[in-house]
This record gives structure tokens, sequence and C-alpha cells, in this order.
């Protein structure tokens, strides 16, 4: 995933919830590692 705040990729490891978007589609919530940043991805986590 993708943090903002640090402009990286950073690996969340097992620490993630999958939810699903108002219009159905899947979605990723995680906190980022480093900065406690909200992160999220469209798209299931593979």
């Amino acid at each position: 995933m993708y943090c903002v705040k640090c402009r990286a990729k950073k690996d969340v490891g097992d620490d993630f919830e999958e939810v699903t978007m108002k219009n159905g589609k899947p979605a990723t919530k995680s906190v980022c590692p480093d900065c406690g940043t909200k992160m999220f991805k469209i798209g299931a986590v593979k």
C-alpha cells in the first residue's frame, strides 16, 4: 500500500482490514507502520 505522508510504498503485513465501498467494490484499509497515517487502497489485497 502507498502512504501519502511518507510518499513511499509500505508493507503492512497482516495488519489490514478488507472493506466494501458503497458501490460494492472491494477495498483495503490500514495504518502506516512508520507515521500512523491512515492508508486506503481500492481493490482486494492479494
